[in-house]
């Protein structure tokens, strides 16, 4: 593993499934060298599918693809002493180690946080739960559609009945929060030399994005309900269908809606719709309104038409077209890898980019997602060197 901003640092990652394996793929991705440990059967996602990819014996899960870019893969089996010893030597090395066992499994492992600190005073540990580390619901398992509905994701999501986000996105920003903890106790290491427990859980990472909703109930006292496609506190703000497909508009601003007026040769006088209050007290009718003007042209000529007068606007693009998108691949959002049995692999790639780096993430060049114990001998060498 090469260069990047953080590749002076070694991250131990003994996470598996995806709000862990998300975060050290974060660091990994800004140059980390990262040493996945899995168990003798790996992570649980490389059983995750359909759909995998290879033959059987060297079938690859592409749920596990997604999330390990950037990786070693080193097999201990921590209930074994000598490699529970292996793990003691990697933990004086490393500069993180990351974990995301229920409650008090890494302390029966022998490994809890004093002995962590012992072992290398500097290390910043990063624990990942489901509902916390303490409290009554503390030894509860995290599962992501569960992290959903109990933080309240899914009552805000769908337009019939409670909805999941489309990806496990609890788990997902409990991996960004760890990373961005991860990072602000590496910046206080420089001055106290110490490292220091980092924790989130996928609980908090579901209230941690609630923003206007939440306040919608803890400031103002209302409980918001399923949003369906329209912003609740904006209009026109969400998707309106036309003669062919679906398109998005957003005019978060009173001169935005003026324009879309102009543009589609609406009454701006509308006493219904003079400000945006009353465009969200009667969004029923605007909605009407707009769709019966879309319904007699196709979405693209609406979107040529909104994009001249400056009108924020989009289409609804299938996964397949995303990556096609010239803008996409212009973003370096679409990552060329080798990997060990499967060949050349195109992954999504990292959302940030730096400014001497044409491609996503921190670093020139990215490793594909490990087999299971790919580098177990070369990890194991490095230690007794």
């Amino acid at each position: 593993m090469t260069d990047g901003p953080l590749s002076d640092l070694l991250v131990i990652d003994l996470t598996r499934a995806l709000a862990g394996p998300h975060a050290a793929q974060m660091l990994g991705d800004m140059g980390a060298r990262v040493i996945k440990v899995e168990s003798p059967t790996g992570d649980d996602t490389r059983g995750w599918g359909p759909p995998f990819i290879g033959d059987e014996d060297e079938r690859e899960s592409t749920y596990f693809l997604s999330t390990n870019r950037n990786k070693e893969s080193l097999v201990l089996d921590l209930k074994d002493p000598a490699d529970q010893d292996v793990l003691a030597r990697l933990v004086e090395r490393a500069d993180v180690l990351m974990e995301n066992f229920r409650v008090g499994v890494l302390d029966r492992l022998g490994f809890p946080v004093e002995r962590l600190h012992e072992l290398n005073p500097g290390l910043v540990v990063l624990s990942i739960t489901g509902f916390g580390h303490d409290g009554p619901e503390a030894k509860r398992a995290g599962y992501d559609q569960i992290a959903q509905g109990e933080g309240g994701l899914m009552s805000l999501t769908g337009a019939d009945q409670p909805t999941k986000v489309g990806v496990p996105i609890a788990d997902l920003l409990a991996g960004m929060n760890g990373a961005f903890g991860v990072l602000a106790a590496l910046h206080e290491r420089t001055t106290t030399g110490r490292g220091r427990v980092v924790r989130t859980s996928l609980l908090a990472g579901m209230i941690g994005v609630h923003a206007f909703q939440g306040t919608r109930w803890t400031v103002a006292g209302e409980v918001p309900g399923l949003a369906g496609a329209h912003h609740p506190a904006i209009a026109p703000y969400g998707l309106f269908e036309t003669g062919t497909a679906p398109i998005q508009i957003a005019c978060g601003s009173e001169g935005l809606w003026r324009a879309l007026c102009g543009a589609l040769d609406l009454d701006v006088a509308d006493p219904r719709f003079a400000t945006n209050v009353l465009r969200v007290e009667h969004r029923d009718a605007l909605v009407a309104l707009l769709e019966a003007h879309f319904a007699t042209d196709p979405a693209e000529h609406w979107l040529a038409l909104l994009a001249d007068a400056g009108v924020p606007s989009g289409k609804v693009r299938s996964l397949d077209d995303v990556y096609a998108w010239e803008q996409t691949l212009s973003q370096g959002l679409l990552l060329s890898v080798e990997h060990a049995t499967q060949g050349v692999l195109q992954l999504p790639g990292s959302p940030l980019r730096f400014d001497d780096n044409a491609f996503s993430g921190g670093r020139s060049t990215h490793a594909a997602p490990p087999t299971l114990g790919q580098h177990d001998d070369a990890i194991r060498a490095w230690l007794d060197s």
